[in-house]
């Protein structure tokens, strides 16, 4: 089974924002463990008598709150460049999938929708072509528990019986499965990922996009795992 844990970034009603950010991590199933251990390494960092205790967050991360306020920008900066680098490591098949939606450009869509639609077919997609290599797997969805928990859950089981607007999601073996990000490191990888995306595409920073633009699904120089309506 392919798991893909994902994450938002920007919230979908707030004017101050222009961007809402849908990013997850495709992976083998086995391939969870080797990366979760990466990172509890680097949540040992920030305290190592338990670094369960520690949440791997970007936003916290990047301006020092909570735990994090007693380190260093530098620290706090590397720590979330190595997290990123611990995917970059990783068996190559694992991928990222993103959807960036500036918000004005949907309207009156709800962003939210929107961008899960983007995110699952092109995760569905992606299980699609390992079938037609004889590489079949079902796929899972794995959200940080949020405030979009029902809209999202509606939405995949009528995109698995009605359809959305490119067909119908044939690989997915249930709807998505919401998690607490405090008891799951692949859930906060995904939050860093949908971080580094919002941080290019709202704030112009691109120094953590640039470090894994180069690990989103593609085939042929065709890059299907980014989608942008910006």
């Amino acid at each position: 089974m392919y798991l893909l844990y994902a994450d938002e970034s920007g919230a979908s009603t707030d004017a101050g924002q222009d961007h809402f950010v849908l990013a997850g991590l495709g992976l083998f199933e086995r391939q969870g463990y080797w990366l979760s251990q990466e990172l509890d390494k680097i949540a040992g960092r920030f305290d190592a008598a338990d670094p369960s205790s520690v949440e791997l967050h970007g936003n916290p991360m990047r301006t020092g709150k909570g735990i994090f306020r007693r380190f260093t920008k530098e620290d706090r900066r590397i720590a979330i460049k190595d997290s990123l680098q611990a995917i970059l490591d990783s068996h190559p098949g694992n991928r990222l999938f993103a959807a960036v939606v500036k918000k004005s450009l949907v309207t009156p869509e709800d962003p939210v929708e929107f961008a899960f639609e983007q995110l699952a077919s092109r995760f569905d997609h992606y299980l699609s072509r390992l079938h037609k290599r004889g590489d079949t797997h079902r796929g899972l969805i794995i959200f940080d528990k949020s405030t979009y928990e029902t809209t999202i859950q509606g939405l995949a089981t009528d995109f698995r019986t009605v359809g959305h607007r490119w067909g119908v999601l044939r690989n997915l073996s249930e709807v998505p499965l919401f998690l607490d990000s405090r008891a799951s490191r692949l859930i906060q990888l995904a939050d860093l990922v949908a971080y580094s995306i919002f941080q290019k595409f709202e704030r112009g920073d691109d120094e953590l996009f640039s470090m894994i633009e180069n690990r989103f699904d593609s085939e042929g120089g065709i890059v299907h795992g980014l989608y942008t309506k910006v």
